[in-house]
């Protein structure tokens, strides 16, 4: 595609209140499209104006429920195509089934690269999220793909909260990612060493065991991580942080997922606050969650890619 092009934003019924502040904050009307269900479960769509060699992006997160967010965005894809639309990008700020991005044992499905080979095939040319579960799945794709970092976002909130503080990642899988974030805060890190539970193949059971790095008492914890679903590996980390002499906890998350009682959890643990972004719509309110808006973000990276400009100015000089 050739110089700019008119830029349409479509989304769909994922996370409704996102997609109108990302219109607001690109001064652009809504994309007028229709989506029903027939009456056997099946997703239609249908655009309501012209999209013809127009620059498409499709905002669609991955919500619950994920299987027909999924296909509706499919859907809203082979449209777009069938339209003669000059280039789609997908806006998926939280990415379907990313934590099933390898094979960890036998007989196990990669769904995180299903998704992207669906994605293309539907006949999407871009993708734009945030926070990928890992990496890796950039790799996924034959077609560009920018992943967003939340973190600028989370550290100029972090930074309003405390001078005294130290990184804490969650669990292993974090700390490279929380390493990043030390060095940038120019403070200490530590890791809370976590074994999950695979006994009785339940997923989402973990235990906070220790912890390992600088030093925690007297100090404000802030972790980072990418998602939080049930919300029982950064309550026992919060919980094994303050019995270590932790003065507060605060969970920096991206993708408040939040599922089953999740809520719950957070309100009864010794997590002093949680901010998470507006990727996911917050079904159940609390005052120990914050949301971020990254509504303003997405628009300046649409902006970029829209006008062929480089999308990783927004994050490598904050």
């Amino acid at each position: 595609m050739e110089g700019t092009h008119e830029l349409k934003l479509f989304y769909g019924t994922s996370n409704p209140l996102l997609g109108e502040k990302i219109t607001q904050e690109l001064g652009i009307q809504k994309g007028l499209m229709t989506i029903k269900k027939f009456s056997n479960g099946e997703t239609y769509v249908q655009y309501l104006e012209n999209v013809r060699a127009k620059d498409v992006f499709l905002l669609q997160t991955g919500a619950n429920p994920i299987n027909d967010n999924l296909v509706e965005l499919l859907i809203m894809i082979d449209a777009a195509k069938r339209s003669s639309a000059g280039r789609i990008t997908a806006v998926i700020p939280n990415y379907f089934y990313a934590r099933q991005d390898r094979k960890a044992a036998s007989r196990e499905p990669i769904t995180a690269k299903l998704v992207a080979d669906l994605l293309t095939a539907a006949g999407a040319q871009r993708v734009l999220a945030i926070d990928l579960h890992s990496e890796q799945i950039q790799g996924f794709f034959n077609i560009p793909l920018d992943n967003l970092p939340a973190r600028t976002m989370m550290i100029r909130k972090a930074k309003e909260l405390s001078n005294n503080f130290v990184i804490v990642s969650p669990d292993a899988g974090a700390a490279k990612e929380s390493t990043k974030i030390a060095s940038k805060m120019c403070c200490g890190l530590a890791i809370i060493n976590k074994v999950r539970s695979y006994a009785s193949c339940e997923h989402n059971k973990c235990t906070a065991l220790n912890i390992i790095g600088d030093e925690i008492k007297g100090k404000d914890c802030l972790m980072f991580d990418d998602m939080v679903d049930t919300g029982g590996s950064i309550c026992n980390a919060a919980e094994l942080l303050k019995k270590e002499g932790a003065n507060k906890v605060y969970a920096f998350v991206t993708h408040g997922v939040l599922s089953n009682n999740a809520v719950e959890k957070i309100n009864s643990s010794q997590i002093d606050k949680l901010f998470i972004t507006n990727s996911l719509p917050l079904k159940e309110k609390s005052e120990k969650i914050e949301v971020i808006s990254i509504a303003k973000y997405l628009a300046d990276a649409i902006k970029c890619i829209n006008e062929d400009r480089s999308v990783s100015t927004l994050f490598e000089n904050p």
